[in-house]
């Protein structure tokens, strides 16, 4: 298995990690770049049209265009049109897009803890079932119980490649 940096071992390169036998490495080849990340957030605020993502963002009209390309491709997103002439589009989350509203509000969460200064966070999350403001929690989809680092362990899944003398634990 190639692995990263280790001395006398092939240091495998950010253009290949999507090649990994790792959820985590193949997610962060498609989303881990700051404005795909910030598309998704606005997605899930319900931004849809390209003049809208570029205007609350100021991304270039390349930029964007790459990355709005990239989701639709991988299936996150899907472009439908809106009007005929001129044709214009707008970029809605599919089925696959929506899966990552866990991911996202994670990845929120952490930031309103340690980024978000003296001021506060800048939005809250309102639960429409039970009309409370929440913070997104892990849980086991067994138990209920809450997930942390020290109460999860890996273990190799059948997708798992070779062996690899990094013990399967978190945290």
């Amino acid at each position: 298995m190639t692995r990263f940096g280790d001395e006398g071992t092939e240091t495998m390169k950010w253009r290949e990690i999507d090649q990994q036998a790792c959820s985590l490495a193949r997610t962060a080849a498609l989303l881990g770049d700051r404005w795909t990340l910030v598309i998704l957030r606005d997605c899930f605020l319900k931004v849809r049209r390209f003049e809208a993502f570029q205007s609350r963002n100021g991304l270039t009209r390349p930029l964007l265009s790459a990355r709005l390309k990239r989701l639709v491709e991988a299936g996150i997103l899907t472009r439908v049109a809106y009007q005929a002439h001129p044709p214009r589009h707008e970029y809605r989350l599919t089925p696959k897009g929506r899966d990552l509203q866990p991911v996202i509000l994670a990845l929120v969460h952490w930031g309103d803890m340690h980024l978000a200064g003296e001021t506060g966070r800048p939005l809250l999350h309102r639960h429409a079932a039970c009309g409370h403001l929440f913070d997104p929690v892990t849980t086991c989809s067994v138990c209920g119980d809450p997930v942390t680092p020290e109460t999860v362990s890996v273990e190799p899944g059948p997708g798992a490649v070779g062996t690899d003398e990094t013990p399967y634990a978190l945290g």
